[in-house]
């Protein structure tokens, strides 16, 4: 199945394939990838000009590490397109084989999953150009020049025009490219843990029933050879969390690290400052980090806590009345079960909810000894 007509998947990589990030090559990767580039190197450059104003830099530094991050996510896609390609094509592949399933329950879970998927696909672009747009045209109302990004080019004054309207214009066009090189790799995250988690259920559904309850008088070889299939699908659930892992890993503690130390930053600006507008965007700052580190961590959670569940519905078939080579067969499968596939930050520690409120822990605890200090 082609991955531009898996609805799963189609989405992210329709965008992708926009700014032919993957499945296609052309001018729409350079005027996105370099210009971005050029204006981070600039918001960076800002940092160092704002240097002893607190509240300044980390406002802006937030922007900073927000395009950072878009700007690394994309390198990285284009750098691995070749195994991104043939990921999604797997991926593609495999749920065209699910969904031509002749069960009712499996139909009714890829289709649950499908929707989910695109949902917060959609959602997340639209939500994504929504707090742009209003990130964007928030200066106009301040009463003053100001631009979206703080930007800093040696000698030149970004203030006096015509350059404030050029500047203004530019970050206005980039945040757009900006918004489709970051969203869609969550969004991506997101989806495919999300189909992890239908080829995860599929087979323990498919274990819990692999012996027909119409025909319990299936011979050992048939049984032999369903089971056989099913140790099959097990492996290439086990094979495709290790590639998604391969693929995101850095990514994930690249961000942990970045949104860590910006939580603590914006914690420590939300306890400084006292106009009430820029409360609201701080916090909305906050909300945003929350939501996506939550994000990558409740979904690699639920491939965690699902694929260990395979032991469980291993147990729960029909295995009481069967051969004794199958027994064997289940209970290794069982075993092997028990050790839980997992999406790990930079392969150092797997993505659970623990995991997340340790983050926030730390992040708090930083936080406070940073008041402290200042105080």
């Amino acid at each position: 199945m082609e991955v531009l007509n898996c609805p799963l998947l189609s989405v992210n990589v329709r965008v992708w394939r926009f700014w032919s990030f993957v499945l296609a090559h052309n001018w729409r990767r350079y005027i996105s990838i370099i210009p971005v580039t050029v204006l981070n190197v600039f918001m960076f450059a800002d940092l160092y000009r704002a240097w002893g104003n607190i509240e300044e830099v980390i406002i802006n530094a937030y922007f900073a590490v927000l395009y950072f991050n878009a700007v690394l996510r994309t390198l990285i896609l284009v750098y691995n397109r070749d195994k991104y390609e043939s990921f999604l094509a797997g991926a593609a592949r495999v749920y065209e084989e699910i969904r031509a399933l002749n069960d009712d329950y499996i139909t009714k879970l890829v289709a649950t999953y499908t929707k989910r998927a695109r949902f917060l696909s959609i959602s997340n672009l639209a939500l994504g150009a929504f707090i742009s747009g209003c990130f964007v045209v928030y200066p106009l109302f301040t009463g003053q020049r100001g631009l979206p990004y703080g930007m800093f080019i040696p000698g030149v004054n970004n203030f006096d025009s015509p350059q404030y309207e050029i500047f203004y214009i530019t970050q206005l066009v980039l945040t757009f490219p900006g918004c489709c090189m970051y969203i869609p790799y969550t969004s991506f995250f997101t989806s495919s843990t999300l189909f992890g988690l239908v080829q995860i259920k599929t087979l323990q559904h498919q274990l819990k029933n692999f012996r027909s309850h119409e025909n319990l008088t299936e011979s050992t070889g048939v049984l032999n050879r369903k089971l056989q299939k099913l140790i099959e699908d097990h492996k290439r659930i086990i094979r495709y969390v290790k590639d998604l892992n391969d693929l995101v890993t850095y990514i994930c503690l690249i961000e942990f690290l970045s949104f860590g130390l910006m939580l603590c930053a914006l914690l420590f600006l939300l306890n400084i400052i006292s106009v009430m507008a820029q409360i609201v965007i701080v916090g909305a700052y906050i909300f945003m980090i929350l939501t996506q580190i939550y994000a990558f961590y409740w979904h690699s959670n639920e491939v965690r806590e699902e694929s260990m569940a395979i032991a469980q519905a291993t147990y729960s078939g029909p295995w009481l009345n069967v051969d004794d080579s199958i027994k064997k067969k289940l209970l290794l499968m069982s075993i092997r079960a028990q050790r839980p596939l997992e999406i790990t930050v930079g392969n150092v520690y797997p993505m659970t909810l623990e995991m997340f409120q340790s983050l926030l822990n730390a992040s708090y605890s930083y936080f406070t000894l940073l008041r402290r200090v200042y105080n």
